[in-house]
């Protein structure tokens, strides 16, 4: 079953599941007299129209590749996941009125032995869901049925909190109605804003997995005339459409058809063994058979060390016959003094080398 036909699987499981849970908990929910229940029903039916959006959403990110959208519409699944996280902030913000009504207004409920039955069934059902749709959200890298799976588990806990609740009414006769549905509001309002949270940074273009950034650059590096890969960027199209372009370093001896043949060789073996598309390859050149630039590059190395928030020098050529020395600096992003520490790394090599022209490119700590 390719990925598409996983995502919707798993949210007609969703829908179907909540669906049921919300008919079963409302009818509790006005038997017993329980604004929690109700509640809780509420909230399965917006769970259910999350899987529908779910479903949408993945539909529409399959189509085609065309004119106006060359690279895909695979976006439009974190789209689909904001809009999810919209519709639970808004339930979670509807519950929370409600229950401050009853609250101000109390109305005692009236549970009973099959309410209780049937609330810890649909604890139960919540779990399943919950642990099912986020394993498939895992599988397929689907940040909505990630968030639909973790909202299943979130849910099951407030439905174990409305069957408590019940016990402690039935025994002491202590009534936690409002509060609860406070609680469980509380809840709904903070998942949706995490989710809304994680789907905006998303959209916005975040930092490229560790895992794949690494196995990307291991994969450029397996081949024997390439001395380094740097300044590895890629962008996300949607989970399976990731675009990428990188920087390798490669011996200056090498002509023209050797390089063009090395980089159509690495962007087949990248999308074959890491499904990332390569659309560009530039290049370093490295001096391969000069002394002078060999120990100068070492020497420019070990001043590079002497400050913490440089993390890397690469790209260096000795250029003897204009008398220049090319590298790039990345600094740490979290450093304070981005600017100022690569400004200095630049004036101490210029000071140990007068008679060459230093320059030096301020690069970014964009992969791992």
């Amino acid at each position: 079953m390719n990925r598409d036909k996983k995502i919707i699987s798993a949210s007609i499981t969703g829908i179907i599941a909540n669906v049921f849970l919300a008919v079963f908990k409302a009818f509790v929910g006005l038997l017993s007299n329980s604004v929690a229940v109700i509640l809780d029903a509420i909230n399965n039916l917006s769970d259910a129209m999350s899987s529908l959006i779910t479903i949408i959403g993945t539909k529409l990110a399959a189509k085609e590749p065309d004119k106006k959208h060359p690279l895909g519409y695979g976006r439009i699944e974190y789209l689909s996941a904001t809009v999810i996280a919209v519709i639970v902030l808004y339930a979670g913000v509807t519950s929370l009125i409600e229950s401050v009504k009853k609250l101000i207004h109390p109305v005692n409920p009236d549970y009973s032995t099959a309410t209780l039955i049937i609330l810890c069934v649909a604890v139960a059902v919540k779990i399943l869901l919950g642990l099912y749709v986020k394993k498939v959200g895992k599988e397929v890298d689907s940040d909505a049925l990630i968030a639909s799976g973790s909202d299943a588990l979130n849910d099951s806990v407030i439905s174990f909190s409305t069957v408590v609740a019940a016990v402690i009414f039935m025994i002491w006769k202590v009534r936690l109605e409002a509060i609860l549905g406070i609680v469980i509001s509380a809840v709904i309002i903070k998942s949706g804003f995490e989710m809304l949270s994680d789907t905006i940074s998303e959209i916005l273009g975040e930092r490229v997995d560790s895992n794949i950034s690494k196995n990307v650059k291991k994969t450029i590096t397996s081949f024997d005339n390439v001395h380094g890969a740097y300044d590895l960027i890629i962008h996300n199209y949607g989970p399976d459409r990731l675009i990428g372009s990188v920087h390798i370093e490669v011996p200056d001896t090498l002509t023209v058809s050797e390089l063009d043949n090395l980089e159509r060789e690495i962007s087949k073996k990248v999308l074959l063994e890491n499904h990332v598309i390569m659309t560009g390859i530039s290049i370093y050149s490295d001096n391969t058979k000069n002394e002078t630039a060999r120990a100068m590059k070492e020497e420019i190395m070990k001043i590079v060390k002497e400050f913490p928030d440089a993390l890397q020098m690469h790209g260096f050529f000795l250029d003897e016959e204009q008398k220049t020395a090319k590298f790039d600096l990345i600094i740490d992003f979290d450093s304070k003094k981005r600017h100022e520490t690569f400004c200095a790394i630049r004036q101490k090599v210029q000071e140990k080398y007068p008679e060459y022209t230093i320059q030096a490119t301020e690069d970014y700590d964009i992969s791992d």
